[in-house]
């Protein structure tokens, strides 16, 4: 089951401190590598695809619980750490250029036997579908990939809001996936619940995924006919056309008509036949304006309605860098990241207590933490 739950992920200026940072990096690293000691690369990516147990993490390194930046530096000090000499994976990617650079840094991996290319398809693929089958009204901004020798991965995007400041986390992970479209994200954690998404990512949504695609095997020009009919008519009515009593219907305010319709995506649709909506969404300048365009087409003319509810999905140690709950301590943070790496060292050693002594503090962890494995 997945959790669910929301909290307020607020943009903060600037960048986080670099005495916090330079203890971040270590701390993670080695408890990253007592995880995939422990129970191996698979356990430690699954853990990052849960929005709650990546928040926690964030928290217990000392950042923010509710900063944008408790995504974007712990995705910063997760990729600084990871290594393949010490935890057999690593992650790419980033905010700005770094996301843009994903597809050629995932490539680079062919020099390790990994299938760098197929990684990037499935990279653009994830970027794709929280840009243009979700539209929630956050842009994606940063997009973090992590993965191991087995090509296994998990995926931390982010997106914001630029009218309300708020930023949403999209988790996925290989584990368990049957589709990049339907239902396919292990986890959302959202700075709000939006009243109306278009998400044809839902379940409920299968019908209008399946009308849009007969929808574009039609014509381009009857196509484009049927959107400027339902375009001429505005917001205010609902198409005459429709069999009914003489009635009106007013159009929600959050089915507004798209302004731009990609025209050369849909033709380049109509020549491709796809023969499943995953192939449609992928075709290029397949943006989120066209996707909603073909969907309203969909549900207005055709009656099959996407589902409009939000899909969001969504806890402290060493303070946070701000004072709030309280200030980070920062010989006991020292003094702990000493701790976790002389634990990991010494158990490699085959000295054990004080890796029991660490198994022992679950006892006193949140039950919402207990469905892990000790």
């Amino acid at each position: 089951m997945k959790r669910a739950g929301v909290a307020d992920l607020k943009l903060h200026q600037g960048r986080a401190p670099h005495w916090l940072v330079k203890r971040m990096i270590p701390m993670v690293g080695a408890i990253c590598e007592f995880i995939v000691d422990e129970y191996g690369t698979t356990e430690l990516l699954t853990r990052l695809s849960d929005p709650i147990y990546f928040q926690a993490l964030s928290n217990a390194l000392g950042y923010d619980w509710d900063s944008s930046g408790s995504t974007t530096v712990t995705c910063g000090v997760l990729k600084t750490a990871l290594t393949w000499n010490r935890h057999n994976m690593v992650a790419v990617g980033g905010k700005g250029l770094a996301f843009r650079k994903v597809p050629e840094k995932l490539r680079a991996l062919e020099d390790y036997g990994l299938d760098g290319t197929g990684l990037g398809e499935i990279s653009r693929a994830v970027a794709k579908v929280d840009n243009a089958a979700v539209q929630d009204g956050y842009q994606l901004y940063q997009h973090v990939f992590f993965v191991d020798a087995g090509e296994n991965w998990t995926v931390v995007q982010q997106g914001m809001d630029s009218k309300t400041g708020d930023a949403r986390r999209y988790h996925w992970t290989s584990k368990d996936i049957d589709s990049f479209i339907e239902e396919p994200h292990s986890g959302m954690i959202s700075g709000q619940i939006k009243k109306t998404t278009l998400d044809l990512t839902a379940r409920s949504s299968e019908e209008c995924r399946d009308t849009t695609l007969d929808v574009v095997k039609e014509e381009p020009r009857r196509v484009r006919r049927l959107f400027e009919d339902i375009k001429a008519y505005g917001e205010s009515t609902l198409l005459p056309w429709l069999e009914n009593d003489g009635q009106t219907f007013e159009i929600p305010s959050y089915k507004v008509i798209p302004k731009r319709m990609d025209w050369n995506a849909v033709r380049k649709a109509y020549e491709n036949q796809p023969q499943d909506y995953e192939e449609f969404l992928f075709i290029d300048g397949m943006g989120p304006a066209t996707v909603k365009g073909l969907s309203l087409v969909s549900e207005l003319i055709f009656g099959s309605e996407p589902s409009w509810s939000d899909p969001v999905r969504l806890t402290f140690a060493f303070g946070g860098k701000d004072g709030v709950p309280f200030p980070v301590p920062r010989k006991a943070y020292d003094q702990a990241i000493t701790f976790m790496e002389e634990a990991v060292n010494e158990a490699k050693m085959g000295r054990r207590e004080k890796v029991k002594s660490l198994r022992q503090l679950r006892k006193f962890a949140p039950p919402v933490l207990h469905n892990y494995p000790s």
